[in-house]
């Protein structure tokens, strides 16, 4: 062994009760620099290693049985699983929704958004995880002549939704970029219990609805509404370039009711995707679980009791990473690329998080330890070699004189000389490893004491 030893033959060559604090001496000394550069270095890793993450999440949804709500509720169960308690807040909407994660005041980390809410304007403090769901936009209509353009709702009455919803956004959105105004229209703000009932009752002429095919609106206008129909917008490949978010899909002739044939014709629709973002300061482990959990709602399309799919629904069609009104988060980015976290794979999210901060710590620690490892065994022989090194230059002095006073005086100087190095050779603890320097030293002050005990005889 490098290091220990009582000089009585248990490792160390040596004499003296010395040994044990001259050997702790010389291991502080070689790795008392080292260990204070290590500690050191974990000390400024450790300020830039995050909390662990909290055990509870909120996430700002719809109202209940929405698509929001369902999402949310799946992910509810994946969180629970990993030991998180998601709490789902119910809201208004989308336009309720990006208030409150703006708000940082508000306890809500997470929400839904609809498309095209932002208008093109930066939203500072929030980040997407992707688009998850896809949403139809429906335009119906009621009246004798086919409408098949925006622009022929000039004149009209139009219903674009509850007033400050996500609905009447994006259809005054629309409506406008279609030169349909309040100047030229009556754009009429309405709930959706009433939305039926004004086109049957010629109370309106047209009305926008941002639905799951599924929705019961969207049921009852197809169902209990023969004069109402739905509009195939001819224009909606030029809306989806001059709105990136929305895109055009065809609904197939009899999809949504084959033995009825509904719709009647293959009818051209927009739709737009919903977002699922997060606040400025949630964990990032958070983070990572949100998006890995929107991913495996998400990719296979969700079946009614019968085990059919949305008539828009498409497997790994969803989620998206990429989004078009707020930055990706660049957590939700290393999930899509490589999945979950690698100690995840193995380990619960817990213990998985705590080996990631971990691992942060202890990277540029290695970067530390490695090169005292190597070179610590070099250092603590370097030393030991210095200390038989010093006393063979003494040595070698003594032995430079012997030619230059040959006086007997100077010799017997020389001579004491010789012991005072001897005696102090033999106090040297030295590993076994350099026993043989050791035992080298001695033989050569024996032969440097015979050249002057030869030098004192010749001069009596």
């Amino acid at each position: 062994m490098p290091f220990g030893g009582d000089g009585r033959g248990d490792g160390v060559v040596g004499m003296g009760n010395r040994v044990n604090w001259v050997q702790l001496r010389e291991l502080a000394l070689t790795l008392g620099p080292p260990v204070l550069a290590v500690v050191v270095a974990f000390w400024i890793t450790a300020q830039f290693v995050g909390p662990a993450p909290p055990r509870e999440l909120t996430i700002a949804a719809a109202s209940k049985y929405s698509p929001y709500w369902a999402a949310a509720d799946r992910y509810r169960e994946i969180f629970a699983e990993n030991g998180i308690t998601l709490t789902i807040r119910e809201t208004k909407g989308s336009m309720e929704n990006l208030a409150l994660i703006r708000d940082r005041a508000s306890g809500v980390d997470a929400a839904f958004i609809q498309g095209g809410l932002t208008g093109g304007q930066e939203v500072p403090g929030v980040a997407s995880l992707g688009r998850v769901l896809q949403e139809p936009v429906w335009i119906f209509y009621q009246g004798s002549a086919t409408l098949q353009k925006l622009t022929e709702l000039v004149g009209k009455r139009v219903l674009i939704g509850p007033a400050g919803s996500a609905t009447a956004a994006l259809a005054t959105r629309l409506l406008t970029a279609s030169g349909v105004t309040a100047d030229n229209a009556t754009l009429i703000t309405s709930e959706l219990p009433a939305y039926v009932e004004a086109l049957e009752q010629d109370k309106a002429d047209a009305g926008f609805l941002v639905l799951a095919p599924e929705a019961r609106t969207v049921k009852r206008l197809f169902d209990d509404s023969p004069k109402i129909r739905l509009m195939s917008v001819v224009q909606a490949g030029a809306y989806t370039q001059r709105f990136p978010f929305l895109k055009s899909v065809e609904l197939k002739e009899g999809v949504v009711d084959f033995a009825r044939d509904l719709p009647p014709v293959d009818t051209r629709m927009l739709t737009t995707t919903a977002a699922l973002v997060v606040r400025e300061g949630v964990h990032p482990a958070l983070i990572g679980l949100l998006t890995q959990a929107a991913v495996e709602v998400h990719r296979q399309p969700r079946l009614n009791d019968k085990g059919e799919a949305s008539a828009f629904a498409r497997s790994n069609a969803f989620p998206l990473a990429e989004d078009q009104e707020f930055p990706l988060s660049e957590e939700a980015k290393r999930v899509y690329k490589s999945g979950e976290p690698f100690f995840q794979r193995f380990l619960p999210f817990w213990l998985a998080t705590l080996a990631d901060r971990l691992m942060v710590m202890l990277l540029p620690l290695l970067g530390i330890l490695l090169p005292v490892i190597k070179f610590a065994p070099a250092l603590y022989a370097w030393r030991i070699r210095r200390r038989i090194v010093y006393w063979y230059r003494e040595l070698r002095k003594v032995e430079s004189d012997i030619g230059l006073k040959p006086g007997a005086a100077d010799l017997a100087e020389a001579l004491g000389e010789i012991e005072r190095i001897e005696a102090a050779v033999n106090r040297i603890p030295v590993p076994l490893a350099f026993a043989n320097q050791l035992y080298d030293l001695r033989g050569h002050i024996d032969v440097v004491r015979q050249r002057l005990e030869a030098a004192r005889r010749t001069l009596s």
